[in-house]
């Protein structure tokens, strides 16, 4: 079974920071935190067009990651955690081990991963890197988006903890090397 406590549950407000309206800026946040079906409260997207709603609830990003992008494009950007704009933050949970309709008791909340993150050129601009999410496409380091099934309060002190996984499940990671395939 799986059982994992996060590094960081993190929320943003949008700001025009970034040269673009966004809430990639993102901070921790320390106490107990709503988490409703459309998000953290107090979260804001910038364009819901593409982000936040029932489906993408929620955004999961492993910290392993950034450990890979500094030694792939360098230490000088700054890499750390909440830089892809991440609502939370685990070390132990990557797209090779987390798997669609996954289930995990979070605090006093139920959450189902829903689909990998699609990443967009936000996240080329804030990194200073050309076609950087392609890239995080590419190779599967794109994290992850949940629904929320039971909302309730959630914590960083509060584990994630696996309770359901459908036989047959496809990992994050199969999912976006299959969509790579079609493309």
């Amino acid at each position: 079974m799986m059982k994992v406590s996060p590094i960081g549950v993190f929320t943003g407000k949008v700001s025009e920071e970034l040269g673009f309206p966004s809430a990639m800026g993102k901070t921790a946040v320390s106490e107990k935190i709503y988490l409703s079906a459309t998000g953290l409260e107090g979260d804001e997207v910038a364009s819901t067009q593409h982000h936040g709603g029932p489906e993408r609830a929620l955004h999961q990003y492993p910290s392993e990651h950034y450990t890979y992008w500094r030694e792939h494009f360098g230490a000088d950007a700054g890499w750390g955690i909440p830089g892809m704009g991440e609502n939370l933050s685990t070390e132990g949970m990557t797209e090779e081990n987390v798997c669609i309709g996954d289930r995990f008791q979070w605090g006093e909340a139920v959450i189902e991963v829903s689909q990998p993150r699609s990443p967009c050129y936000k996240l080329n601009r804030r990194w200073g890197i050309e076609h950087f999410s392609v890239t995080m496409q590419e190779i599967s380091r794109c994290g992850w988006l949940y629904r929320v099934i039971t909302p309730g309060y959630v914590s960083a002190e509060d584990e994630l903890v696996l309770v359901a996984r459908e036989d047959n499940a496809m990992t994050i990671k199969s999912v976006c090397d299959s969509f790579l395939v079609i493309l």
